[in-house]
């Protein structure tokens, strides 16, 4: 090897290596940063030694505005916060509603919320897997879980007429019932897709570049994901077993069979684990709601003109990326007069100032990846 001038002089005087902290803007429109985040990193050489997320870029006042639409008309509105997961964000404003109005929902109608939630779930997870492989490097990915997710989306065009905004969910039950030739093609895809989290678990886990960019890295103890109330698959990614579905359950869960997923390590390889098991969970869920759908009505006695009592309420539900809830305060009329909606994203985002510090700059973008928020629920 050439001798190269100054080399030795460098390693006997290690201070003549010191570099000034550099400020770094990663974002709004870095492709990593999955949506219009700024992420304000210091960097000391490639280490990260403070970082600050700086949100509201796309804020677009989604909890005044319900003041002045009717109960009804906000429905399809918030499809719009998770758009990856739009069945949750309606069927936890219609559970608020449902509280404030005593509205009991048919069992017929639980059973397709579930059976909608979980594709939805399902097709969420799909989103991010790929996303998650491409962020590392791992394009193949990709292309098999956005293959799934059409056939996912061609479900739901065939359910409520629409691919990612779905406005199904009704105050009192859904808006349609299943239609014919669904439940086959349902099968159809359980069938198919029964063999692919194992195909997607030998495209990353049994790939070396993989494991060394996800393994030990944004490791996230449950005592700090605590701290910062971060909820879903991240909080479970730590070993906390904590999901509405099974500790608080609603709708028809209580009558389904699935195993709640964890990980002790807490990194972002834990995640990713969380996350893949998650998709044979919601497989299972969605056809055990097949099979076991009763028959009756798809809604409630809700009335045409919706005005619940004077009251507040709040409902919770188990999200794809967390806990997210609906406040509501009614004063008897037509209009909600408060809205507050908690969304997992802007808790889960939260933690990444207490992560990222000491870390590799290469290495955050893995790191965003794992903690799978979306942007627009965040500026709501």
């Amino acid at each position: 090897m050439p001798h190269l001038p100054g080399v030795d002089n460098l390693q006997s005087h290690p201070e003549a290596m010191h570099t000034d902290v550099v400020t770094l803007n990663m974002g709004p429109q870095h492709p990593s940063t999955h949506g219009a985040l700024r992420l304000i990193l210091k960097l000391d050489g490639e280490r990260v030694v403070w970082a600050q997320p700086d949100i509201g870029y796309i804020h677009r006042g989604f909890e005044k505005m319900a003041e002045a639409m009717t109960y009804t008309q906000y429905v399809y509105l918030t499809d719009r916060l998770d758009y990856l997961s739009a069945i949750f964000n309606e069927w936890g404003y219609c559970l608020a509603c449902e509280a404030l109005a005593q509205i009991e929902v048919p069992r017929r109608a639980e059973y397709l919320r579930v059976l909608a939630g979980e594709l939805c779930r399902l097709s969420s997870h799909l989103v991010w897997l790929g996303a998650m492989g491409m962020d590392v490097g791992a394009f193949t990915p990709l292309t098999y879980t956005f293959r799934e997710r059409e056939m996912i989306l061609d479900l739901f065009d065939m359910l409520c007429g629409q691919r990612m905004t779905f406005n199904y969910c009704r105050i009192g039950g859904v808006a349609r019932d299943l239609p014919a030739g669904f439940a086959d093609r349902v099968r159809a895809f359980l069938k198919h897709f029964k063999r692919m989290p194992d195909m997607y678990d030998r495209l990353l886990s049994d790939n070396p570049i993989f494991i060394a960019r996800m393994q030990g890295v944004g490791v996230l103890p449950a005592e700090l994901a605590h701290a910062h109330a971060v909820t879903g698959p991240n909080l479970r990614g730590s070993g906390v077993a904590l999901d509405l579905r099974r500790s608080t359950p609603y709708s028809a869960y209580p009558e389904f069979d699935f195993d709640v997923c964890t990980q002790p390590q807490g990194d972002a390889l834990a995640r990713y684990r969380v996350r893949l098991e998650e998709m044979r969970q919601s497989a299972r869920i969605i056809a055990q709601s097949l099979e076991g759908v009763p028959e009756g009505e798809i809604m409630g006695k809700a009335p045409r003109v919706f005005k619940p009592p004077a009251g507040e309420a709040y409902l919770r539900l188990e999200s794809s990326r967390g806990v997210q809830g609906f406040y509501l305060v009614s004063d008897g009329g037509s209009k909600p007069a408060r809205c507050r909606i908690r969304v997992p994203s802007f808790a889960n985002l939260s933690v990444l100032p207490a992560i990222l510090p000491g870390v590799q700059m290469a290495d955050v973008v893995a790191i965003i990846g794992s903690i799978d928020f979306i942007v627009p629920e965040v500026d709501r």
